[in-house]
This record gives structure tokens, sequence and C-alpha cells, in this order.
């Protein structure tokens, strides 16, 4: 009798194991195809052939650039131009580019903003925005950049960008992306602001500049004024 339950004890443990592993297996299936399902819905419209045919069709800005690269990476590319400095710095240069990558190892896009010819070591925050220039619309946070002694600075972030939205869950609403109706409202154009409304009026030279919300914190409204902007009306992205 002994014998016996130490030989099934074995054969119930296998069974239990093979039952588990079906379980998880199952359940680890749907979790999977939904994965790659959302991974597709992102990338797959996003070819660069498909995307010059937009910048024709006056889809994309005119400034938009579509550089060649090694498939499946797309790098797209547009210039920023000054809005807040350009009276104090007319010469301030601005590049953004954007590289979606392979979308079978990430879902983030890799973005970068190099600038010349800027405020020397005073620091910036980036958004996205649903408008380039006043009233801006919906907007997102994605980085700060610092300028160099020299009036030049870059910074490198990753960050969903090709279909980057905003969206007030309290009033859900859709519009329009690059692959159709979608959740939200699309921020397909890039603004930088003074961090600091104090840096902003002692650069600019002008003390009547109002704070703004383009930076978090206390107190409320600290931000400076927009810098640098896209300046499109079509998206850039």
């Amino acid at each position: 009798m002994l014998r016996r339950m130490r030989l099934r004890h074995p054969v119930l443990m296998v069974l239990l194991f093979l039952i588990v592993l079906l379980g998880v297996t199952g359940f680890a299936y749907p979790v999977a195809a939904q994965f790659n399902a959302s991974r597709q819905s992102r990338t797959q419209s996003f070819q660069p052939q498909t995307l010059r045919q937009m910048v024709a069709a006056h889809q994309l800005a005119s400034t938009v650039q579509i550089l060649a690269s090694q498939p499946p990476s797309v790098i797209v590319q547009f210039p920023l131009f000054p809005s807040g400095v350009k009276a104090a710095f007319p010469k301030a240069t601005g590049v953004v580019t954007i590289v979606q990558g392979n979308p079978a190892v990430s879902l983030f896009d890799t973005v970068t903003v190099d600038v010349q010819n800027m405020p020397p070591d005073i620091t910036f925050t980036i958004f996205f925005i649903e408008l380039a220039n006043k009233p801006f619309g919906h907007v997102q946070y994605v980085s700060d950049l610092h300028t160099r002694d020299d009036g030049t600075g870059d910074v490198t972030f990753q960050t969903i960008t090709l279909v980057a939205f905003a969206a007030d869950a309290a009033n859900p609403g859709t519009s329009k992306d690059q692959s159709g109706d979608a959740s939200g409202i699309q921020l397909e154009h890039l603004g930088m602001w003074f961090s600091s409304l104090q840096d902003a009026q002692k650069v600019l030279k002008n003390n009547a500049l109002t704070g703004t919300p383009f930076d978090g914190g206390n107190p409320p409204l600290h931000a400076g004024p927009q810098a640098m902007t896209d300046g499109q009306t079509d998206p850039v992205f």
C-alpha cells in the first residue's frame, strides 16, 4: 500500500504541473497576441514611401523630410524656428529627428532635439502640442533641454511620438492621425518654452512678460513664453 502511494504522488504532481502549464499558456497567448496587435497598430502605417506621399499631398508639413534609412527603421526630420526668442536671437535654429526604429524591438520612438544660437545656459521645456502657435491647444510635456555657454544644446529621449495624443477621460473623443481615426486629440507639433519666467525676462530684457503653464511645480504659471516652434499648420509628425 505504501509503495502504491509513493508511485501515485509523482504521477499526480506531473498531472498538476501539466494543468498549470496549460493554464499559463492559455492566458499568455491572448496577452501576447494583444500586445503584438497593439505593436502593429502603432507602427504598421509608418513607411518611408507612405510618409513621402503624405508630404506631397500636404498631409504633413512641407518642412518635413523623410531621411534614408535601413528598413524597417523610419527617420523623420523637421526644423524649428525662433518664436519668443526671435527678436533677441534671430539666428536661433533647431532640428528635430524622430527615429521610429524597428517595431519588432520597441514601441517607443527616439527623439533628438538639437538647437544652436540660443540663449546660453538656459533651461527650456519641450512639449508635444496640438497647434504649433497660440493658443497651442492640448499639450504634453516630454523633456527638458539646457543650453551650453555657446548657445548650443541637444537632448535625446524615448517616447511614443508618431501617434502621440492627449485625451480628457471625462469627455473622450476621437481625431485623425496618420493611420486614421484614433483616440483623443493628436499631438503633431513640437514647441520649446523658457522653463523660468525670470530667465525669459532677463534674457529677452522684458519685465512685462507674464507666466505660462509650460513647466510644472510651484508656483503655478512660472514658465516663460514659447521660445521655438515648428511653426507649421500641417502636422510635422
